[in-house]
């Protein structure tokens, strides 16, 4: 197993000064807004990867 990943920005303030918190794995804290959040893989999709060839707006 390889060491885990670190989250690259605050998902509520986007800032990037991060650091583990002391609940456990997967558990991280902004300094910025003082907030304390945890990020957890949850598996594969069965479905796999859908392509939407829906047509739409082309830019």
């Amino acid at each position: 197993m390889s060491e885990r990943a670190a989250p690259f920005y605050c998902p509520y303030c986007g800032d990037e000064d991060l650091r583990p918190h002391e609940s456990g794995h997967g558990a991280w804290e902004c300094a910025a807004c003082n907030r304390a959040f945890q990020l957890k893989f949850l598996g594969l999709l069965t479905r796999g990867l859908t392509h939407n060839d829906g047509g739409g707006d082309e830019i």
